[in-house]
């Protein structure tokens, strides 16, 4: 082994200070470091390396002249022993700061027909959902259904006290009476010329307005049978036997829906509605309605109807409050599932065709801009990531969809571009994008 540098030093100082070229001939380690180094040093310092070797060989006494070449000569080629020690070190160093290119997954970028899914939220109705309400006033005596009931058309639902209205029917009846017996009295008379027909009529029009009076008291006699306007359920029965109750309340009776079919009302921004209705095939609007896709409604507990729904009508006028538009979509309720005054979202799908996607995972943001990497090759021929900024017009799922900022069939890094930076060296791996973007199987729910 070649003798380590604080030795050589020590034997260049022993050197100088005995002025011994003796000691420094039979010294062997200058021949060790000349074979060694030989390769690592220009033509003049093996030159050097050679007169120091030949004074080595020499066996006649150095003259004073050679002592002191000698002296400076291996005073270099310490000095350059040590230098190309530092330099081997730096370079080791430089090489371990350097990072290590990184393996990453790359796929060309692809043309798809996406459908991308909006949701809304929604509030849901039967197509029929009809306030029962008192026509006169009176106390509740008899409530004959309970909420939530299934009731019929006509059946009677609640009846009020009709005590005094009978007691008003019954003078109205007799009215009635008496203005008969005065036309039945005046006719003959008439008939003989005795009296003018002028009190024969005056005497029928009262016979009528006693009429009158009494089918008024006898209909409100009949309103204190409350009855179901339509086939349907029940709601909450807010109010029980002995209430009092009036045509003036705020509050209803109760509520019947008809729920063999439910409306979904909801509503969009401005934006959205243009976008929606620009993007749907048709010249007019109602031809545009008729083309309008299926809609999916999401219940309260997260689970998807099983039944889709069409959207039958959009408002003509923005809400000038909140700057919307509402619409209304139809779905079946066969199996009573829905209820008047659900709540759910709406998903409302849109189609874009032929479009640029990319899977999220190869997309970060910064500074409310999305940005991707693509490849290139530098000067070196090594393979370098590039970032590139893009606009996203939509998503699904897991992918975006890129509006401008990318080509079809360009090269992007997939995944594991959390600790990518521009510029940064990586070996590139081929992979198939669908194994990329598909989801992530849940083991655990």
């Amino acid at each position: 082994m070649i003798e380590k540098e604080p030795r050589i030093v020590q034997k260049v100082n022993d050197f100088n200070k005995n002025h011994n070229p003796d000691k420094f001939k039979d010294d062997k380690s200058v021949g060790q470091l000349f074979e060694v180094h030989s390769e690592q040093y220009s033509t003049n310092t093996k030159h050097k390396l050679e007169q120091i070797k030949h004074i080595k060989s020499t066996p006649e006494t150095p003259t004073k002249t050679n002592i002191m070449i000698s002296k400076n000569i291996l005073s270099l080629l310490v000095l350059l022993i040590i230098s190309s020690c530092g330099n081997d070190k730096a370079a080791q160093n430089s090489e371990s700061a350097q990072p290590k290119a990184m393996a990453l997954p790359v796929i060309d970028v692809p043309v798809k027909t996406i459908t991308i899914y909006t949701d809304y939220p929604t509030s849901i109705e039967g197509i029929i959902n009809s306030e029962v309400r008192a026509k006169i006033s009176g106390y509740i005596t008899d409530v004959l259904v309970d909420d939530g009931q299934k009731v019929r058309k006509g059946q009677t639902l609640f009846k009020l006290e009709t005590q005094a209205l009978n007691q008003d029917a019954a003078a109205a009846q007799a009215n009635v009476n008496a203005a008969q017996v005065e036309v039945d009295k005046l006719k003959p008379l008439v008939e003989k010329d005795i009296i003018s027909n002028v009190q024969l009529e005056t005497a029928k029009a009262k016979l009528q307005q006693a009429k009158s009076g009494y089918n008024s008291i006898m209909s409100n006699i009949a309103y204190a049978t409350i009855t179901s306007p339509v086939d349907g359920y029940l709601g909450e029965i807010r109010l029980r036997k002995g209430a009092l109750v009036s045509p003036a309340d705020q509050q209803p009776l109760t509520t019947v829906s008809n729920i063999s079919k439910v409306y979904a009302y909801f509503s969009m921004n401005e934006k959205d509605y243009l976008n929606f209705i620009q993007n749907t095939e048709g010249d007019s609007k109602e031809e545009k309605i008729e083309n309008l896709p299926e809609v999916t409604l999401i219940l309260a507990n997260g689970s998807e109807y099983k039944t889709k729904g069409k959207i039958e009508t959009i408002n003509s006028q923005i809400n000038k409050q909140t700057g919307t538009v509402s619409f209304r979509a139809l779905f079946d309720n066969s199996n009573r599932l829905l209820n008047n005054g659900n709540s759910g979202t709406i998903k409302v799908p849109s189609v874009y065709k032929d479009v640029l996607v990319v899977p999220k995972s190869a997309t970060f943001e910064n500074q409310n801009n999305r940005f991707i990497y693509t490849t290139k090759k530098d000067s070196t021929n090594a393979t370098i990531a590039v970032q590139k900024p893009i606009v996203i017009k939509g998503q699904s799922g897991n992918l975006y969809i890129v509006e401008k900022g990318l080509k079809e069939g360009e090269t992007i890094i997939a995944t594991g571009i959390g600790k990518l930076r521009k510029g940064m060296a990586i070996i590139p791996k081929k992979a198939n994008f669908d194994s990329i973007t598909k989801p992530i199987k849940k083991e655990f729910q």
